[in-house]
């Protein structure tokens, strides 16, 4: 995605820009997308707890990913979606047959006990879904504000948003409330730490 001329955008602007970009990307480019993230998830430092999710739609990403986190070792938890805008649950991962269809249209969600919003809290690691990311650490999700909440409590985790490599943008637009994140994970490029030091000619 060409971000020349982008600084100005609105958050609103942005997703419906980064969204339509997104959902042009032939089904082949994903499918090699997807197994890219799921051979470098394999390179970041083990967690003995991580927060992950399970991508839909066009995000990028795959249930393989989840399951190299397993083969790891990891105890993988993932979201599950209140009724009412807030914090979100958690519950565990165990494999594709601890999934069912959750309260989102084509989004899947964990079926095992819920651990409660304060289950975040013991993960080393958190993965987030993004539609980008700026070279500051500042996210950019889909607007409903479920991470915002959720991220709060999350002081000691290394927080690593999962986006396409074009994704990874100089600037976005950034409130008070947000939770920068502390590295990208790219199909192209693996893991890059956050934030990026940049020549001032191109900040």
């Amino acid at each position: 995605m060409r971000t020349a001329g982008n600084e100005h955008l609105s958050k609103a602007e942005w997703r419906e820009r980064l969204t339509g970009a997104r959902s042009a990307v032939p089904t082949a480019r994903r499918v090699a997308e997807a197994g890219a993230l799921a051979r470098h998830v394999a390179d970041l430092p083990h967690a003995t707890t991580v927060c992950g999710y399970v991508p839909f739609g066009s995000e990028p990403g795959s249930l393989a990913l989840l399951d190299v986190l397993l083969a790891a070792g990891s105890r993988v938890l993932l979201p599950v979606v209140p009724p009412a805008p807030g914090p979100l649950d958690w519950a565990e991962y165990t494999g594709s047959s601890s999934l069912a269809p959750g309260r989102f249209r084509g989004v899947l969600e964990p079926t095992g006990d819920r651990l409660g919003e304060s289950a975040v809290e013991l993960a080393e690691l958190v993965l987030v879904p993004a539609l980008a990311v700026d070279h500051h650490g500042v996210r950019l999700g889909r607007g409903a504000g479920f991470y915002d909440r959720s991220l709060g409590a999350t002081s000691r985790a290394d927080l690593v948003a999962i986006v396409r490599d074009e994704e990874l943008v100089p600037r976005l637009p950034a409130e008070p409330h947000d939770a920068l994140m502390s590295g990208v994970l790219l199909p192209g490029r693996g893991l890059v730490r956050l934030p990026l030091t940049l020549p001032e000619s191109a900040s």
